[in-house]
């Protein structure tokens, strides 16, 4: 086993078998649908300013403001729409990077799963 700088040891998880809990929404962010959020932090920084994990979205629409992201997408489909930008199709193998302030509008086809890791200012 090796270790980074602060002190936490390497590691592998199988994405598709973490067990993920509940992250609820804002109803204000639910468009259309009924998604749900689930999610598991997977190692954070110890200032807080980094964050690694996995999380999950069931089928809907919802909205959200980004933080600067760079994710994988390991399970389902969904389309995102940036405002005033692209519009990403994302599926299995994918991956996005989000710049911290996009609005965002994901309009979830199948469940979706991701691996990510976010930088917070």
């Amino acid at each position: 086993m090796t270790t980074n700088d602060q002190g936490v040891p390497s590691f592998a998880v199988h994405i598709p078998d973490v067990e993920l809990t509940a992250e609820p929404l804002d109803p204000a962010q639910i468009v259309s649908g009924a998604p749900e959020v689930t999610g598991k932090v997977l190692w954070e920084s110890a200032d807080g300013k980094q964050v690694r994990g996995i999380w999950q979205i069931t089928p809907g629409v919802v909205t959200d403001t980004e933080a600067n992201e760079l994710f994988v997408v390991v399970s389902g489909r969904a389309t995102v729409a940036v405002e005033g930008g692209a519009t990403l199709e994302l599926g299995p193998g994918d991956a996005a990077v989000l710049r911290e302030g996009d609005r965002t509008t994901w309009t979830v086809h199948e469940t979706l799963r991701k691996a990510y890791h976010i930088t917070l200012p």
